[in-house]
């Protein structure tokens, strides 16, 4: 979603955390994968951001195993409403809120909707930090939660915007 008006370009940024992932002894972190209920719900993460109207052009996604699997359950779910390019990008992975500002602000200024898929607590936190006052859950977002947020003017912007909660789930 890119519209203009009075107040210039309004652009779109869902932050999205990955969906419900195993917890398996052993074996690296980064490598879990989801579990079929995590499948499902990306799916149906997928549908909500179609129903919303905020359907990508771009997706920044962390390079772990089950937020690559949530990234492909969300496009199952987006179906025929868009085939967005993916950036599967290792700041996701470990850095902070303010780090995921500056790396969002990089992008390129004709993208109308960003979907940035991630860990929490970054992901709460940068909601967070673009709308302080926003009524929403204490325990931030849960696991396929969504924060659609609106970027009113440029993406270079945000590390210094704030960005109203539109919707979230």
């Amino acid at each position: 979603m890119n519209t203009s008006g009075p107040g210039g370009t309004t652009r779109t940024l869902a932050i999205l955390r990955h969906s419900k992932a195993e917890r398996p002894s052993g074996g690296a972190d980064i490598d879990r994968a989801l579990t079929d209920r995590g499948r499902r719900d990306a799916a149906a993460a997928g549908e909500w951001l179609v129903a919303q109207g905020c359907v990508p052009d771009l997706v920044l996604c962390s390079p772990s195993k089950r937020t690559r699997q949530t990234w492909h359950g969300v496009a199952v779910g987006l179906g025929a409403a868009g085939s967005p390019v993916v950036r599967y990008e290792p700041a996701l992975y470990s850095a902070g809120a303010r780090e995921l500002l500056d790396l969002i602000a990089q992008t390129e200024p004709d993208v109308g909707a960003v979907l940035l898929i991630g860990h929490n607590p970054v992901v709460s936190t940068l909601s967070t930090l673009l709308d302080p006052d926003a009524d929403r859950d204490s325990d931030g977002l849960r696991t396929s939660g969504i924060a659609v947020h609106t970027v009113r003017g440029p993406w270079t912007d945000l590390p210094t915007a704030r960005a109203p909660l539109m919707a979230h789930r």
